[in-house]
């Protein structure tokens, strides 16, 4: 059996876009001839899959899943290059397997996940996105995950996997109806609002001294603000940042479902209502393709080129 070598290994990598671990089996199957290599990767689909690499993958999943218990949850996006192909029930499959295993090993980031062996079967998630390719045909990435632990945590999923939500809390009630109806609202409260922290703790001092030096400008810019008293002019600041509280701070938001009560107002009721207190300690939500920027394909002139 002839010796492969990193070089030979690396030209073809280069030539076929395929990864490195299957560039070696293909060499190793081939006996080191590198025609015969490029041959098995096209005829396993794997220098097919370099040349669709190239396509925008936006579609696809936002899936939210949770353990039996309710206390480790995960949301995942995965994407691929159609939604028709996001229908596909192996791809439905394998974006929820792909959750199961966040959850169950808790990977650092995407590599780590990909290195996992996924739930459920016996290969890695890689492997797994890999052979999927094979039968789908469409360029497809694990592109972000999240998990969150607690002694409740309950998942949304938004119209079949547009947007996917979670939110934890700590409470002795654990799993209560009560408790799993109150986090089932702060998901719908998250979709729709888009909070980007929890409380105005959370709220970095820097973005707060941003924010008032913007505010303090402009009422000076105003002749009806910039002749007032400079303690005046601190208060109605302070109270402009309560405004900012409200509406990027998630328990200081106004609930969607009932806008006279805040989101706390709203969890504490339901706390009262469960017998117990109920302290939300986290949420995400990922929306699907957000920040992706899709590739507008001129069809009449690929299929043009095509033909000409």
């Amino acid at each position: 059996m002839a010796k492969i070598s990193v070089q030979e290994i690396n030209e073809l990598r280069q030539m076929t876009g395929a990864g490195m671990m299957d560039c070696k089996k293909a060499l190793t199957e081939a006996d080191g001839n590198m025609d015969e290599a490029v041959k098995i990767l096209r005829e396993k689909g794997l220098a097919t899959q370099a040349k669709k690499a190239g396509r925008v993958a936006a579609e696809g999943l936002a899936l939210a899943v949770v353990n039996d218990d309710n206390t480790v949850g995960a949301v995942v996006e995965v994407n691929i290059e159609t939604d028709f192909a996001a229908k596909n029930p192996k791809f439905k499959e394998f974006v929820e397997n792909v959750a199961k295993t966040v959850i169950a090993q808790d990977p650092a980031d995407v590599d780590a996940l990909n290195a996992c062996t996924i739930e459920g079967g016996d290969k890695t998630v890689a492997e797994e996105l890999q052979e999927l390719f094979l039968s789908i045909r469409e360029n497809m990435k694990i592109r972000r995950f999240a998990r969150l632990t607690g002694d409740a945590v309950v998942p949304y999923i938004h119209q079949g996997g547009l947007a996917g939500a979670l939110v934890s809390a700590k409470t002795t009630a654990g799993a209560a109806p009560a408790v799993l109806e109150a986090l089932k609202d702060c998901d719908f409260q998250v979709a729709a609002m888009h909070p980007e922290y929890l409380n105005r703790e959370d709220v970095p001092q820097s973005r707060v001294d941003e924010e008032k030096e913007v505010i303090l400008k402009q009422m000076e810019e105003d002749p009806k603000l910039a002749s007032k008293p400079e303690q005046a002019k601190v208060k109605i600041a302070e109270g402009k940042i309560g405004k900012l509280y409200s509406e990027i701070c998630l328990m200081e938001q106004a609930f969607v479902k009932e806008n006279k009560m805040t989101v706390k107002q709203y969890v504490d009721s339901k706390a009262k209502e469960a017998g117990a207190p109920i302290e939300v300690t986290g949420f995400v939500c990922f929306e699907l393709g957000e920040g992706i920027e899709k590739k507008a394909d001129d069809f009449a002139a690929e299929v043009a080129s095509m033909i000409g």
